[in-house]
C-alpha cells in the first residue's frame, strides 16, 4: 500500500484539543473520543517503496458512553480511508457499512461499543469493534422480509473478506477484514 508511511503513535484527546494540528486531530475532535493515531515518520526515516518491510497503521476511537457513536465511527473511518488513499472505490463505501453494522450490533446486543480500531497494512484493512460482553454474536436464523433487524452479520459476512470474534477478559472484539486490493483504486481502475 504505497500511501502508508511507517508508523509512530500520537494521541489526541477530543473534543477541545485546539493545539493538535491536521486531519487526524480534526477526526478526533469530530469523533468525540480518545483517539490514537499512528503518525508518519519524517521522510528520512521512511523505508523506500522497494523496502520489503511491512508498514502498518492503527487508529483507535474510544466510544464508551459517547452519544451518536455510529455516526462518529463512520466519520472516523471515512477520514482514515481518505488519509490512506482508500476512499474512492465502492469497497470504501462497503467499509463504512461494515463499521455501521458492527457498531450497531455492539450497541444493541453487547452492552455497548467501547472502542473502534482500524488497522491497515499492505494486505488488508481490519475493522474491530470492542464491546462489553463475552457473549458471541449469532446471526439471526431467519430474518423476516420487510421487518427491520437480523441482517447485520449477514451484511458484514457478505461485504468483508473474512470476519470473526476474539474474546478477552470481560469483553470481545468483533472484527472484519477487507483485502487492500479491493480498496486500492489503482488496482480497480478501468482504462
Amino acid at each position: 500500500m504505497p500511501g502508508l508511511p511507517a508508523p509512530s503513535a500520537v494521541f489526541h484527546r477530543a473534543p477541545g484539543d485546539p493545539s493538535a494540528p491536521g486531519p487526524a486531530a480534526e477526526a478526533s475532535r469530530a469523533a468525540g473520543g480518545l483517539v490514537a493515531v499512528e503518525a508518519p515518520q519524517p521522510e528520512a526515516d521512511r523505508p523506500s517503496s522497494a523496502d520489503p518491510v511491512l508498514r502498518r497503521q492503527r487508529r483507535r476511537l474510544a466510544l464508551a458512553g459517547v452519544p451518536g457513536h455510529v455516526a462518529k465511527g463512520r466519520t472516523f473511518t471515512r477520514q482514515a480511508l481518505q488519509d490512506w488513499g482508500w476512499d474512492s472505490t465502492e469497497t470504501s463505501e462497503d467499509t463504512l457499512l461494515i463499521v455501521s453494522e458492527l457498531l450497531t450490533n455492539a450497541s444493541l446486543h453487547a452492552d455497548g461499543c467501547h472502542e473502534l480500531v482500524l488497522t491497515a497494512d499492505e494486505t488488508a484493512l481490519r475493522v474491530e469493534v470492542h464491546d462489553g460482553t463475552t457473549v458471541l454474536p449469532v446471526p439471526h436464523p431467519a430474518p423476516h422480509r420487510g421487518i427491520p433487524g437480523g441482517r447485520g452479520l449477514y451484511i458484514v459476512e457478505r461485504l468483508s473478506d473474512r470476519w470473526d470474534t476474539h474474546v478477552y477478559g470481560t469483553g470481545k472484539a468483533v472484527w472484519a477484514e477487507i483485502e487492500a486490493t479491493r480498496l486500492d483504486d489503482s488496482t480497480t481502475a478501468t482504462p
